[in-house]
């Protein structure tokens, strides 16, 4: 059975959600954040050397990265929930599944980051010119996937793919601190119906619950 170390509130919810829609049978090991730094536990570098989560253990192997480890998971199952080889829904599926990590979440943890810092970081000319930047670039990426997400369709075609749980992650966080609001109709609707399918909300279930920091 695959064991699935999970913790709230992060990338590992959606490989809960993978498994769910894959209908696999796992077994979850739950961590919290610590309430003051909201960072990971000591105790999830027992299992990887980062102490980060997402981490699987199936059988001898042991995977971090959520994107190797739906990458893993989908063929392990025989390509489910991945287009067709060979088709331009392949290339979609290949590309946004890549984008959410390599393009999509950074900014999105540069703007959570400099938030942090409080409102001192206004008043520092550098940082108030990275934030600008940085609010920029997210509404430049929010306004391209709004372009490319056609209504009532997924990222990598008409079809549900594992692309879609890779993709949920970061217009959550964007909705949660990003400005992804109803100025975005085709990415609220798809925001929206993800988050009712019947895995996704099976996986909350089972993982708990599931909230993004702002």
């Amino acid at each position: 059975m695959i064991e699935v170390h999970h913790l709230n509130n992060s990338r590992s919810q959606r490989v809960l959600w993978l498994l769910e829609e894959l209908g696999l049978d796992y077994g979850i090991v739950a961590y919290a954040r610590d309430p003051q730094t909201m960072l990971a536990p000591a105790a999830l570098k027992a299992v990887h050397p980062l102490g980060k989560s997402p981490v699987i253990r199936d059988g001898a192997l042991t995977l971090a990265e959520s994107g190797a480890i739906i990458e893993y998971l989908v063929e392990r199952e025989g390509g489910k929930l991945r287009p067709e080889a060979g088709t331009p829904a392949r290339l979609r599926y290949l590309y946004w599944l890549h984008f959410a990590e390599g393009s999509a979440m950074t900014p999105l943890l540069l703007k959570l980051y400099l938030s942090r810092i409080g409102p001192a970081a206004a008043a520092v000319p550098a940082a108030a010119a990275v934030m600008e930047r940085v609010e920029a670039q997210i509404a430049s990426i929010l306004s391209y996937l709004e372009a490319e997400l056609a209504p009532g369709s997924h990222f990598a075609g008409e079809e549900f793919s594992a692309a879609d749980i890779q993709m949920t992650f970061p217009l959550e966080a964007a909705a949660a601190r990003g400005g992804l609001d109803g100025g975005y109709p085709r990415l609220s609707d798809y925001l929206a119906r993800m988050q009712s399918r019947p895995g996704y909300r099976r996986a909350i279930e089972r993982g708990g619950p599931y909230a993004l920091l702002r």
